[in-house]
């Protein structure tokens, strides 16, 4: 036989082995998610390989994109991670802001009670303390019975704390000419609070007044050497049942 009808007998043989070869492999790198182009990317692969070489190659193939394909779903999943925690911290962040405003509103509230139910200084300006609680002396007939604010005549007086008026006008408002114009309040602890040597009483008898409220203006009326405040803090509304007002309004919390 020829060389020429030899390689005409067997050429039928080696095409269908070389197609059945580059199917398979194709078909491997199809299935592993790779593509003809990838395969044959670098000259003729199916040439000069195995099919021990090709199913090789169409594993790692396989792997890559097997690798490729779990970073991707890592990179998405730590990506909704992210965006997911950021909400959380986003949502904290509202709550505690929240939780401030909340606090400072609380504050300013109680702050406001308190100016209008708490106790505060007769005087809201400038003075000078002429004369403290036990002082003697020729100005006294017995220990001074209250504090003395040294202030022009006509400064605004206003009450300690929320109170009851029950006592106002002339004559130390029933407790004698000494006190000039004066006035009392009860107050919600059962003290009371009085005012003296008043040049104008502002308020009458059963009037409700608030902390801080005006209620009269500073003068020089009755027993007195000048224009000032006198204040007394009682337990009772009458004259003889004084305490020292300067160490009670501390105790209240007034400087």
């Amino acid at each position: 036989m020829s060389r020429t009808h030899l390689s005409r007998a067997f050429l039928p043989r080696l095409r269908s082995r070389a197609g059945t070869l580059t199917i398979g492999a194709c078909a491997a790198a199809l299935l592993a998610g790779g593509g003809v182009a990838q395969a044959t990317g670098n000259g003729d692969l199916f040439a000069t390989s195995s099919s021990t070489d090709l199913a090789h190659y169409a594993a790692t193939q396989a792997d890559l994109r097997q690798s490729g394909a779990a970073t991707d779903a890592k990179l998405a999943i730590d990506g909704k991670a992210t965006e997911v925690q950021t909400a959380v911290d986003r949502a904290a962040k509202q709550a505690e802001a929240e939780k401030a405003a909340e606090a400072k509103a609380a504050k300013e509230k109680k702050a406001a009670e308190q100016k209008a139910n708490g106790w505060t200084a007769p005087i809201s300006g400038g003075y000078t303390i002429s004369a403290t609680y036990g002082n003697s002396g020729n100005r006294w007939a017995a220990g001074h019975s209250g504090q003395d604010y040294a202030v022009s005549s006509g400064t605004a007086v206003h009450s300690v704390a929320k109170g009851t008026v029950v006592k106002a006008g002339g004559n130390g408002a029933g407790d004698g000419p000494a006190y000039g114009n004066a006035v009392v309040v009860k107050h919600g602890d059962g003290t009371y609070s009085q005012y003296a040597h008043l040049s104008q009483v502002q308020v009458s008898v059963g009037d409700q007044v608030k902390s801080g409220e005006q209620i009269a203006r500073s003068g020089n009326t009755g027993n007195s050497s000048g224009p000032h405040l006198h204040l007394e803090i009682r337990t009772t509304p009458d004259y003889g049942s004084a305490v020292d007002p300067a160490k009670f309004l501390q105790n209240k919390g007034v400087g």
